[in-house]
């Protein structure tokens, strides 16, 4: 894998590394580096400082040290960003003036049929981003009815769960489900026909579910926002980008959590709660304008999320 065929395209890219405030001289991690676009951003306005850049995608891993090879400030790391902590401890960084994480599915990933996330060729149902592990096929053939209508009900965030898991169910009593046109089959097999000219393509919200599943996008999210967050220097920035709503109803609540502050009642004359908000929200939350959309359709449902670290967290 090299720089000449990762392809990916960032998503609020000057948007992204404005929210960070990029300084020269300044530690900074992308940890979903991927294709390198924000990371190379970054890069333009960090002087002599120094860049992290994580992802867990080997192939990726290889295009970034290709792409940097011989820059002295970028380490490229291949680790998860939920382990933030033991990455910059293993690294002996101290603390981060700015961390940058991109919770999408990347252009690359998408567009490699054999990597199994597209319901548009037929291929290997697979949609692991770290390539290791358990695949979608495994889940789809061993999940018992239950485990699959939750999956694609929580998060795909699909009325027709039901009916979709259940004909899964009888499909694969027949012969094992290994590609992905033969799931998007019985998806669409499985919805009522008005249902199926709406919305676009009727396997798109299972295919999400089974891919958050598979790669526990959603599991301890609020526990690595927590990380990242202590990883901060004071005045440092969290910007977190994201795809759909259960990620995003879940970034916005964290922020929120740290910019609150006193909690005593309305009615109490002096604060003797003692909290104080530890954050402060630079702006409001960023949405795709319509050129971004043209030129990205992917980028539709994104928003962009940071957050400003502004004392030390209390021991």
């Amino acid at each position: 894998m090299t720089a000449m065929n990762y392809r990916h395209i960032p998503v609020f890219l000057e948007q992204a590394v404005d929210a960070l405030r990029v300084r020269e001289g300044g530690v900074y991690i992308d940890c979903t580096a991927g294709g390198g676009g924000h990371s190379r951003a970054i890069l333009e306005r960090l002087g002599d400082g120094r860049l992290i850049a994580v992802d867990r995608d080997p192939q990726a891993v290889s295009h970034l040290e290709t792409l940097f090879a011989g820059d002295a400030r970028v380490r490229v790391v291949h680790g998860n960003f939920k382990n933030i902590k033991a990455i910059l401890s293993g690294l002996e960084v101290d603390g981060a003036d700015g961390i940058l994480a991109d919770l999408g599915v990347s252009s690359h990933q998408i567009d490699t049929p054999e990597r199994g996330f597209s319901y548009h060729a037929d291929a290997p149902l697979d949609m692991r981003m770290s390539m290791e592990g358990p695949d979608a096929a495994q889940l789809v053939n061993t999940a018992p009815y239950e485990q699959l209508r939750d999956i694609l009900r929580d998060y795909g965030e699909e009325k027709f769960a039901a009916a979709i898991a259940r004909a899964i169910v009888q499909a694969r009593e027949k012969e094992p489900l290994n590609s992905t046109a033969v799931l998007a089959d019985i998806v669409k097999s499985s919805i009522p026909a008005p249902a199926r000219r709406q919305g676009g393509n009727p396997a798109k919200r299972t295919f999400q579910a089974l891919r958050i599943a598979v790669n526990g996008e959603l599991e301890g999210l609020r526990e690595a926002l927590d990380d990242m967050f202590g990883c901060l220097n004071v005045q440092g920035r969290l910007t977190v980008i994201t795809f759909h709503s259960l990620e995003d109803r879940t970034v916005k609540a964290y922020f929120a959590s740290k910019c609150s502050g006193c909690t005593c009642p309305p009615d109490f004359p002096v604060c003797v709660c003692g909290r104080q908000a530890q954050a402060r929200l630079p702006h409001k939350a960023l949405k795709p304008d319509d050129k971004m959309i043209r030129d990205n359709p992917r980028c539709r449902s994104a928003k962009l999320r940071t957050i400003e670290k502004v004392r030390k967290e209390p021991f």
